[in-house]
């Protein structure tokens, strides 16, 4: 396996813009090799060849997912639950709807095996409330599947039954943290759980629940195809595979890019993004969505893998790199961010409810000219 020369194309970005891949194209391309190689195998043996491959959460936190899977209660009689998040409401992050809109199937073919490897007969996908597009693109994809006889009683004709379920979200923030949407899917409002248990043990309706990312699951399909070996190549030792990066704010050619995990920030935003708009210098990097701590313009020759961005102060998160230049009031910035966080906390707990009303308002006043001595501290 080796990466594309287009980095807006390669093994998880099939689709260039306005394009779409149906079911008929998705077997062409080869869909539906690594799902009968799967079911070829023991659930044990596909749980095996994923945590091989060493693929690190794609939602942010950059835990390994076959790990995950291993946390599971074997002697558990309730039944099992695999739970997609594809809420995405971290600003600045659009990777995961661009598989929900575009290519729904490299994402559904991953939820199949990943379902078949931890025994799970349902599997929820939780998706974003305001992506209307895309959750209509994605039930559509559901429906294709179920009629041409891949899901439903039977899995491609396996003695394995599943059933996908595509749940709509309200336009909650809160709800991209798994166990406010497992509360949400639940019926409940979308607040966090008090952890332990984790929902490996008492997750969906009280039973143990696998919960992975969009493009977690796009990777699945990956390691499957050409298997894990192959996959590892592709990315880092510790961080296998190819990664989906996402760039905006002020270049010439902002998207979304395909490249080996590990690609520096220089090339990323110079050589795929075009560099800067006006060729301005760069004041300050945003490097996985607005959660994370903002890079300096100095240090673009940061890695983007999970422990080089760590080194260097900030997170990977969800690898969504935000580039603002010089003439951009950093204040003005921050003043944005803080304003979504304090108007999306869902006010369970004292230091966010109250704390980050507090942020917004000195930062405020800061923009305003009306900062005080001890309000930067």
């Amino acid at each position: 396996m080796t990466a594309s020369t287009d980095p807006t194309r390669g093994h998880l970005l099939r689709c260039g813009p306005g394009e779409s891949v149906d079911l008929a194209r998705h077997r062409a391309l080869g869909g539906f090799e690594a799902l009968r190689k799967a079911l070829a195998m023991s659930p044990d043996a596909v749980r095996e060849e994923v945590k091989k491959a060493n693929i690190r959460g794609r939602g942010g936190a950059g835990f390994p997912a076959g790990m995950k899977w291993g946390f599971l209660p074997k002697d558990n009689p309730k039944p099992r639950y695999l739970v997609i998040n594809a809420d995405e409401g971290e600003p600045g992050t659009f990777k995961d709807r661009y598989f929900l809109e575009q290519d729904p199937f490299v994402l559904l073919e991953g939820v199949i095996i990943s379902a078949y490897a931890i025994g799970a007969h349902s599997a929820y996908i939780y998706v974003r409330g305001e992506f209307v597009r895309p959750i209509e693109r994605l039930e559509a994809a559901v429906e294709e599947l179920y009629k041409a006889g891949i899901i439903g009683k039977s899995v491609m004709g396996a003695p394995f039954a599943l059933d996908i379920v595509i749940h709509p979200g309200a336009g909650a923030y809160i709800c991209g943290e798994e166990s406010a949407l497992l509360e949400s899917i639940e019926g409940k409002p979308g607040r966090p759980r008090v952890k332990p248990p984790f929902p490996a043990v008492v997750g969906l309706f009280g039973c143990p629940t696998i919960i992975n990312n969009v493009e977690t699951m796009a990777c699945v399909r990956l390691v499957l195809a050409h298997g894990a070996d192959r996959f590892l190549e592709m990315g880092l030792p510790k961080d296998g595979g190819p990664k989906v990066y996402g760039l905006s704010g002020h270049v010439k050619r902002p998207g979304l890019y395909e490249a080996p995990m590990g690609l520096s920030l220089r090339k990323l935003i110079f050589e795929y993004g075009g560099g800067t708009i006006d060729d301005k210098p760069i004041k300050g990097i945003i490097p996985g969505g607005s959660s994370t701590p903002v890079l300096r313009g100095d240090q673009v020759d940061v890695n983007l893998d999970f422990d080089s961005v760590k080194a260097a102060g900030s997170m990977l998160g969800t690898a969504a790199v935000t580039v603002f230049t010089e003439g951009t009031c950093p204040v003005a910035v921050l003043t944005r961010i803080a304003r979504f966080y304090a108007h999306e906390s869902c006010g369970q707990c004292t230091p966010c409810r109250d704390g980050t009303g507090w942020l917004e308002r000195i930062v405020e006043s800061i923009e305003n000219g009306q900062g005080r001595p001890g309000d930067c501290d």
